[in-house]
C-alpha cells in the first residue's frame, strides 16, 4: 500500500509519500511524476512515512532524475534508516540529492 499526496506551488512539485513503494505501487508513482512533470524546476521526493523501496521503485527515482537533470533539480528528503540504507547498498546516495 501507498499513499501519494502530491503539492504544486510555481514550479516546484512535492511528492510525499507513506507506505511502500514496490513493485505493486510504483507504477501509480511513475504516472503522477510523468503527468505532472513539465515545466517544474523543482522536484521533491518527501519520504517521511516511506517504509520501504524496491528496485521498482529505484527506477521511479532514476527515470525522475533523469528529466530532473534537464529541467532543474531533484531532492529526496527524510529517509527512514531503512531506506538510507538501500540508497547505500545500491550506489544511489551518489546519484541523488538527498537531504
Amino acid at each position: 500500500m501507498l499513499n501519494i499526496e502530491m503539492r504544486s506551488e510555481e514550479k516546484e512539485l512535492v511528492f510525499a509519500l507513506s507506505g511502500r513503494l514496490d513493485t505493486t505501487t510504483s507504477p501509480e508513482l511513475e504516472a503522477k511524476v510523468r503527468e505532472n512533470i513539465e515545466g517544474v524546476t523543482k522536484l521533491v521526493f518527501d519520504f517521511n512515512g516511506l517504509e520501504y523501496i524496491s528496485s521498482a521503485g529505484l527506477r521511479v527515482l532514476l527515470a525522475s532524475q533523469k528529466i530532473m537533470t534537464k529541467q532543474g533539480e531533484m531532492i529526496v528528503k527524510n529517509c527512514s534508516e531503512e531506506v538510507k540504507y538501500i540508497f547505500d547498498v545500491t550506489g544511489f546516495s551518489g546519484i541523488l540529492t538527498i537531504e
